[in-house]
């Protein structure tokens, strides 16, 4: 039999990695002689890297970089199996947790350490970057990871502008004569699975500024300075970013890496899936483990076991998913791919103790499930 494993991490209690191996050791108890394929996965949100690297025999690298308040940070990026591809999580060097709640001002904040690490990247020899955008700490458009590049924003009084979000209103001229020659030779993907705006109600300073610190003015003050730096965009690259449909995301870095580094929007399961070779290994499949922390209404919307669940209906693969819990509407997910689902908790328990015991719980469903199936095969 051959049996494709692909779940997400349980977050805060178990890696994509773990968790796959937690599902192989279950089934193993029943069938050990199949043969089985581990793929972690992740939807380019937190644990893509780890996901990316374990999955293509890969290796982490750490750089300091400059941390989204200014300060230096230490930051890890993915080289992946082929030797040409990074994987970056742009939380690493400029995500909110790097931030303390009370210091929290997107006014001033910077994405410049993701540049940093994008020209560790390219340094190294990439030619081909997946950039997941989740988490940031930042409404800058990708201003400072823009400069970390070797693009010059210059003021109307000719100088090089602060970092921040809200010195963009004054941005008066981009200067790309500096910028780094390795971009032209390289594909920039970005994982995104919003659909946000650069600018506008819906766009990144008022759908996400006040969880990064921004009060309503603040946000106003944001949205008009990144309209502007959309203007001057279009204006002086010709790229046209202020209302492409994702463009908002990470507080408008997904426009940047647009316009600065010719990034395309992605999906971020379909690029983790393309990366991890998953397609090839659906094909002659018998079924499909996947799973992730908690499975429910949420769950259509670009996460990594519906992704999975679409990509191997392509393949008429049977799919199964093995959640932390079932929370409201998971029911919906039979409609976009999924058989059934399972949750592992067999009996009552804290979340305390379920996260104790996560890969224990579980190896202890996929054995039920690998019992189920021998019984309805015989």
């Amino acid at each position: 039999m051959h049996l494709v494993i692909a779940p997400d991490t349980f977050k805060e209690s178990a890696s994509a990695a773990a968790v796959a191996e937690a599902m192989a050791r279950g089934w193993r108890r029943v069938f050990p002689e199949d043969a089985l394929h581990l793929v972690p996965m992740a939807d380019g949100g937190e644990g893509t890297v780890e996901a990316l690297v374990a999955a293509t025999g890969g290796r982490l690298v750490e750089v300091t970089v400059c941390g989204p308040a200014g300060e230096a940070v230490q930051a890890v990026y993915g080289i992946l199996g082929d030797g040409q591809s990074a994987v970056i999580e742009m939380a690493a060097a400029s995500g909110l947790p790097l931030v303390p709640p009370g210091k929290r001002n997107p006014r001033f904040t910077t994405t410049r350490g993701t540049g940093e690490l994008l020209c560790h990247a390219l340094d190294a020899g990439m030619r081909r970057i997946l950039l997941g955008v989740g988490g940031s700490a930042t409404n800058d458009g990708g201003a400072g990871m823009a400069q970390a590049l070797g693009y010059a924003l210059l003021g109307t009084e000719g100088l090089e502008l602060e970092a921040g979000g809200a010195a963009l209103i004054r941005l008066a001229h981009i200067d790309a004569t500096q910028r780094h020659p390795a971009l032209d030779a390289c594909e920039v993907l970005v994982a995104c699975d919003v659909n946000n705006p650069l600018c506008g109600p819906t766009g990144a300073s008022h759908v996400y500024g006040p969880q990064k610190g921004a009060t309503p003015p603040v946000a106003a003050e944001l949205d008009a300075a990144l309209g502007h730096f959309a203007d001057v965009i279009e204006a002086e690259l010709g790229i046209h970013v202020a209302d492409v449909p994702g463009a908002g995301a990470a507080g408008g870095l997904a426009a940047g890496l647009m316009a600065f580094a010719g990034g395309q929007l992605r999906s971020g399961v379909e690029l983790v899936a393309e990366a991890c070779g998953l397609e090839k290994l659906l094909q002659g499949a018998d079924l499909v483990l996947t799973g992730e922390g908690c499975l429910d209404a949420q769950s259509i919307h670009g996460k990594s076991p519906v992704g999975v669940a679409r990509l191997a209906k392509r393949y008429g693969v049977p799919v199964l998913a093995i959640a932390g819990c079932l929370g409201p509407g998971y029911e919906r997910v039979y409609d976009h791919g999924i058989d059934a689902a399972y949750g592992i908790c067999a009996g009552p328990m804290t979340l305390t103790e379920a996260i104790a015991q996560t890969e224990v719980l579980l190896s202890d469903a996929a054995e039920a499930i690998a019992r189920t199936w021998r019984a309805l095969r015989d």
